[in-house]
């Protein structure tokens, strides 16, 4: 019997922490390092390898294929409302958990000294990279948005926006000029779109080993669990936030896209695993979406477009463990919240989100913006990020799987609003092996 992918990437996790933690135990740390980690290392750079001509590809092929400009505004307007709102939602469940447990009144004073002791200096180039962003102009975010150099602009996955607004640019144009001209381009765009979704199940095979070396390293690499059990409220009210709005996707699959959640879940759980696994919605991204189109039935118009403005702009599970950080911090260091603070965390947490790198740690640089809306002196700033750094990385990893799932669920939701959910046609990698063999 054939195992399922999900179920070889499922093993290779397990098999990947009882090695890790043996390692640890008997202290060959190094061995996992050297020998297994580059593994995983291999196979992040493939995904994200081919992100950006995934986005070029499938973006300018949806634009294109639509037909109708006024059916690609009201989709962008569809889309961007429904991120915005699933964010501010976020936002408050995190907000209303962290008032009712109140994780930073437990954390007992001497953890927050022997933690800042190891973390703070760390957290000083975090704290740059904000005071950098915030030190521009309130429009800088459309500046940003538009390239001067496309070639510059692909060669980062940092600039993901920048990407999508030629790809965009591009589509729109190719949809205006005449059918016999547009039509090379787009017989072009369509064979480089298949052959990225190709090389997407061929890197795929590859998942479960890479699982496994990611996260062996990670245990390897992780602190004392004595720091895991200092902070266990703060992690047990984010872990609680994130899984409450896990669940609400559920609830909006069924109401707005009339399916049943299971039949969600199911078909996102192989990209929710390597979102888990690289803590990195970009690197995701086209597992995402070929996990949407293949298995799940949203043609590539709405996925195009859809799932890469998401891996930019809709983080919701970054917002809301911003918002639980944010009151945690300020508790801890007590340092008194008003509502109106709290009402400014919601605001920032979902302007930060916007534009926001789709890699690991880009949560902290957030933070550091939402931290400073409130007001928190700098001196106590590099206290409290160091104070939640310790446990940054689990809490990353489960945020990503959020935020990739949230994703995919206002794809689907847009799918269905504008009758683009088909029944799914799955490809395997040696679908046409035997005619070039």
């Amino acid at each position: 019997m054939k195992l399922a992918l999900h179920w070889k990437i499922i093993i290779g996790m397990l098999v990947g922490i009882i090695i890790g933690i043996v390692c640890k135990y008997f202290s060959l740390d190094h061995l996992v390092i050297q020998w297994i980690k580059p593994f995983g290392t291999i196979f992040i750079n493939l995904l994200k390898l081919i992100a950006i001509p995934l986005i070029l590809a499938s973006l300018i092929k949806g634009v294109s294929d639509l037909h109708d400009i006024n059916k690609f505004k009201s989709m962008g307007l569809w889309t961007f409302s429904i991120y915005i709102a699933t964010t501010v939602f976020a936002v408050c469940i995190g907000l209303v958990l962290v008032n009712i447990i109140k994780p930073g009144n437990i954390v007992d004073p001497q953890v927050i000294n022997d933690l800042s002791a190891n973390f703070a200096d760390s957290m000083t180039g975090k704290i740059q990279e904000a005071n950098d962003t915030q030190s521009t102009g309130p429009l800088q975010f459309l500046i940003d948005m538009v390239p001067d150099n496309i070639f510059a602009a692909a060669s980062s996955n940092g600039n993901m926006l920048k990407v999508i607004f030629f790809s965009v640019f591009f589509g729109i144009a190719l949809l205006l000029i005449d059918n016999n001209s547009a039509k090379p381009v787009k017989d072009f765009i369509n064979g480089l779109n298949d052959v990225i979704m190709k090389m997407v199940d061929i890197i795929m095979l590859f998942a479960p080993f890479a699982v496994f070396a990611l996260l062996s390293s990670l245990i390897v690499e992780t602190p004392d669990a004595s720091l895991f059990i200092a902070l266990l409220w703060y992690m047990l009210t984010v872990i609680i936030g994130l899984a409450l709005v896990l669940i609400s996707y559920g609830f909006y699959i069924y109401f707005f896209a009339g399916k049943k959640p299971l039949w969600f879940y199911k078909g996102i759980f192989p990209a929710q695993l390597l979102a888990f696994s690289t803590s990195s919605s970009a690197a995701t991204l086209p597992v995402t979406m070929e996990r949407l189109e293949e298995h799940l039935g949203v043609e590539k118009e709405v996925t195009s477009f859809v799932c890469p403005l998401g891996a930019t702009i809709n983080m919701d599970g970054t917002s809301l463990y911003q918002a639980v950080a944010a009151v945690f911090i300020c508790e801890a260091l007590q340092f008194p919240l008003t509502f109106s603070d709290q009402l400014t965390i919601v605001l920032t947490a979902t302007l930060a989100s916007i534009g926001s790198a789709a890699v690991p740690g880009a949560g902290l640089i957030m933070l550091v913006v939402v931290l400073e809306s409130l007001g928190l002196p700098a001196s106590k700033m590099a206290i409290g990020l160091s104070l939640i750094f310790a446990v940054d990385r689990p809490l990353d990893m489960l945020r990503t799987v959020i935020n990739v799932t949230g994703d995919a669920m206002v794809t689907i939701i847009i799918g269905k609003k504008f009758n683009k959910l088909k029944t799914p046609q799955t490809k395997n990698w040696d679908d046409n092996l035997k005619e070039v063999s």
